[in-house]
């Protein structure tokens, strides 16, 4: 697993959810480049500070209307694309 900053870790769990919208695919999907323990923290952080929201039991969705998605940057581009 590659070490990544907090932010990075932020950035990742974000655009995971866009990709998936589900949180168990989503965990399994970072799973490959994070810890579950970072995943899990990341997801009540973002729920927390209500980027995302909570769309049903199992899903998650980025809360657009409330922040905005931020920029991928390009280290990050490839991990998400082969998630």
């Amino acid at each position: 697993m590659s070490e990544f900053s907090s932010d990075e870790k932020t950035l990742l769990v974000q655009h995971g959810i866009k990709k998936y919208e589900n949180e168990k695919v989503v965990t399994e999907k970072l799973l490959r480049v994070l810890s579950e323990k970072d995943i899990q923290r990341n997801i009540d952080t973002l729920l927390g500070t209500q980027r995302v929201r909570r769309i049903g039991p199992e899903n998650l969705q980025n809360n657009e209307s409330h922040t905005e998605l931020p920029e991928l940057p390009e280290n990050l581009k490839s991990i998400i694309d082969n998630l």
